[in-house]
């Protein structure tokens, strides 16, 4: 009896082992995620052949960016543009065409010393995203934007509880310096015809 539970137990161990040792190597081969702001060159031609492959299967490029927010029609939502993005969606561009990118258009995606925020926001007038502003909360700190645009007249795109619905974009533009690149985040958005929208964000889940 007790040569059979020490059989029991040893087996138990080996398995334990065996299920640690995938899990690492599991881990292992999973791309290192966060927002980089010197990616490496095996990072930049991964960004580079991601865009390609995606350009030649036809996709819209836009989709290459890292998506936040609602799915749903006349939601808010957004996406951020990081370098590692930005080169997946330039390749994405020039595969369209069936061509690719020189070292001069890599060279200004990577040179970008700034994050840029891009959120899609609903509302009933053409002009309800005038004045609209956005920040960054990291913790106690408030993180305000070094430039930030937004639509003036904001595009109809339908009929929402009966009256017509606009879309406008809003863009922030943040140093990488100024931010905690790994940090979890709230983006703060605060549309020109009143109102707060917050967007909770796991910056280390963005490459």
């Amino acid at each position: 009896m007790p040569n059979t539970i020490n059989v029991k137990m040893h087996c138990l161990k080996r398995w334990r082992l065996i299920c640690v040792t995938v899990a690492l190597l599991f881990c292992s081969a999973l791309p290192a995620m966060a927002i980089l702001q010197n990616p490496d060159r095996h990072q930049v031609e991964q960004a580079l052949t991601r865009g390609n492959e995606s350009g030649r299967e036809r996709h819209l490029p836009n989709e290459l960016y890292w998506h936040f927010g609602s799915t749903k029609q006349f939601e808010p939502h957004g996406f951020l543009v990081t370098k590692v993005s930005a080169l997946a969606v330039l390749s994405g561009h020039f595969a369209l065409r069936g061509e690719q990118p020189t070292d001069q258009d890599i060279q200004r995606v990577l040179g970008e010393d700034a994050l840029q925020v891009v959120v899609k926001v609903f509302g009933y007038s053409p002009g309800f995203a005038r004045e609209s502003y956005v920040l960054i909360q990291q913790g106690n700190q408030l993180v305000k934007p070094t430039r930030i645009r937004f639509d003036a007249r904001a595009q109809a795109v339908g009929q929402h509880q009966g009256r017509p619905i606009f879309r406008a974009k809003i863009i922030g533009v943040f140093p990488y310096n100024s931010i905690d690149l790994q940090g979890r985040t709230t983006l703060l958005v605060f549309p020109g015809a009143g109102g707060e929208i917050k967007f909770d964000l796991d910056f280390s889940a963005f490459p």
